[in-house]
């Protein structure tokens, strides 16, 4: 086993980080309770509550109904993706410029890696409280982070989550399992609903259980490896993680009373497919399989899927789209659709796809008019360009921030970097120097 004495992971999780965005761009809303939505409308839920507006008691996800009549007068804010992510940027270029960010974790959640002088206990406090600093000074005084230091990113991360906001928490081999016996199970990274009533079930109700359990009984209750892992975390090891594998792209809507009707949600699912095709291209990917889902207001649920050659051809995607939905059973048609999503799967990297033999130009025609297309967007704003089937819904799909992706506006909405030029302005070449008498 590792020595914990060795601390090589330090954890910021920014607090409640839409809300503290929109308080640090709007000064009237400082030590207000507010919670930041998707939407304007009461049955929306809220996707940031504000440090104010949990210490009243309001819980993430509540609806903005059930918030008004908790905290009379509390604000509510839609939120603005675009902001979010320029002050993760920037967040991140301070952070980089004390400590190696390893990894993104989330929009509001690094993991920076400790070497050298760094991994000593009083250096690691002093350059988190640096860090700290030069956000307040540089970003701004309401972007409070909870900071955690420790041998590994999992305690790392437990310790970040133990003093908020604004903590400071180091765990080494002296505060392991004492410092972390008042945790409940279900706070720990890897533990969720159903893992824990398997715990449970064990014996195991309490931390101190969970840290007293050897690693085979662990992965017996896992029942698989990951249980090995969670006990080689837990104890300060640094096994690494399974990388997260990109095996979908998708999106999906919940649908505004005037769209609950089968050709508006049709055309609502084209904008997303036209969406999710973009992304595929970006990110180098071919897709052989595409996924429509449909929820109803009744509570009643259907999906069906087509498996095709992979392809990035968003018009392909068109007819396969158009013949799933003329697949669904003949009851649905009358029933109104409340949430539809498309998903493009079975993912193949653009460097492993060969061309089938008797569609190879016609592949290579419609890759340059695609990316024309994709161009054309980024220049001058989504949907400037787009196909008939999405006609009606292009204000659909507007860019969100999922915990596990953080959407880069420049690919999803407009990239401000180009100017609104197809091509770089040219510059003019510099007159040649006076010759000297």
């Amino acid at each position: 086993m590792e020595n914990f004495c060795v601390l090589r992971a330090l954890a910021i999780d920014f607090n409640s980080f839409f809300a503290s965005v929109e308080q640090q761009e709007r000064p009237e809303l400082r030590g207000q309770p507010l919670i930041v939505v998707p939407v304007l409308a009461e049955t929306s839920g809220a996707i940031a509550v504000s440090l104010e507006a949990k210490q009243l008691g309001l819980k993430r996800n509540c609806r903005v109904a059930e918030a008004r009549r908790q905290i009379p007068g509390i604000t509510v804010v839609e939120a603005r993706p675009e902001v979010y992510i320029a002050y993760h940027r920037r967040l991140k270029e301070v952070v980089e410029s004390l400590a190696l960010v390893k990894k993104i974790q989330s929009i509001d959640e690094l993991e920076c890696e400790l070497s050298g002088v760094l991994a000593e206990p009083k250096r690691a406090l002093r350059v988190a409280e640096e860090i700290r600093a030069k956000i307040y000074a540089q970003v701004g005084r309401c972007l409070r982070c909870s900071i955690g230091i420790g041998p590994n990113w999992f305690l790392a991360k437990l310790a970040s989550d133990i003093m908020k906001p604004d903590g400071l928490v180091l765990l080494d081999e002296a505060d392991i399992p004492a410092k972390i016996l008042g945790i409940e199970l279900g706070d720990f990274t890897g533990i969720g609903e159903n893992m824990e009533k398997r715990l449970r079930a064990a014996g195991i109700d309490n931390v101190a259980k969970l840290y007293a359990a050897d690693s085979a009984r662990l992965r017996s209750i896992w029942g698989s490896v990951e249980g090995a892992r969670f006990h080689d975390w837990l104890h300060g090891g640094v096994q690494e993680r399974e990388p997260v594998k990109h095996s979908t792209i998708g999106h999906s809507a919940v649908l505004s009373p005037e769209k609950r009707n089968a050709p508006a949600a049709l055309a609502v699912l084209h904008r997303l497919l036209q969406k999710a095709a973009m992304r595929l291209r970006h990110e180098g990917f071919y897709a052989g399989g595409l996924r429509l889902a449909v929820s109803y207001r009744d509570a009643t649920e259907w999906n069906d899927d087509l498996r095709f050659n992979e392809t990035q051809d968003t018009l392909h995607f068109t007819h396969v789209l158009n013949q799933l939905w003329a697949r669904r059973p003949k009851a649905h048609s009358a029933k109104a659709p409340l949430q539809v999503g498309v998903i493009l799967d079975r993912l193949l990297a653009s460097d492993l796809h060969t061309a089938d033999l008797f569609e190879a130009a016609k592949e290579s025609s419609r890759t340059r008019l695609l990316g024309a297309v994709d161009t054309l967007n980024q220049t001058f704003g989504k949907n400037s360009v787009y196909f008939g089937g999405a006609h009606g819904a292009t204000a659909y799909a507007p860019m969100r921030i999922a915990f596990t992706r953080i959407p880069e506006p420049e690919i999803e909405e407009i990239d401000a970097r180009r100017g609104r030029r197809l091509r770089p302005k040219q510059v003019p070449p510099s007159p040649p120097p006076a010759a000297e008498e």
